[in-house]
């Protein structure tokens, strides 16, 4: 079985996390600078590769309403050119709130402002996964 890939895509930095080997649970991994449109796109697809990804989930920045925002465009055109350039399953999570709760964790965790902001989007995408997968398992 292979690994879940998760990413909160933002215009600075793309958070990342991975599910374990049984695809059960999410650990963040280090953000990824999104400098570069190319570069981001093949920084993620060697992890897709060197982590045997079958799935991405990618957070979609929805308004408080479930509306799509301008950033949802992105994300989605950004999942566009993934998808030509891998061949692996992308599906999409509802990421409100989400940053609110990965800084929650982080200040209860005792985690420094400056330490935060370096992880943050991390602990999105770990949340972000976590939500796919516990869904997902609900629904088999």
């Amino acid at each position: 079985m292979g690994r879940i890939l998760a990413l909160d895509y933002g215009t600075e930095r793309v958070g990342v996390a991975i599910t374990d080997s049984l695809a059960m649970t999410a650990q963040p991994l280090p953000c990824l600078p999104n400098q570069n449109r190319n570069q981001i796109l093949y920084a993620i697809c060697d992890l897709i590769r060197d982590h045997d990804v079958q799935e991405v989930v990618i957070g979609l920045p929805l308004h408080m309403n479930g509306d799509e925002s301008e950033m949802s465009k992105k994300v989605r055109s950004f999942a566009r050119r993934l998808e030509k350039k891998m061949q692996v399953s992308i599906f999409f999570e509802d990421e409100r709130l989400t940053s609110e709760q990965a800084n929650e964790l982080l200040i209860e965790g005792g985690v420094k402002r400056q330490k935060r902001k370096q992880v943050i989007d991390s602990m999105a995408a770990s949340i972000i996964l976590q939500d796919y997968l516990s869904r997902k398992e609900s629904k088999e």
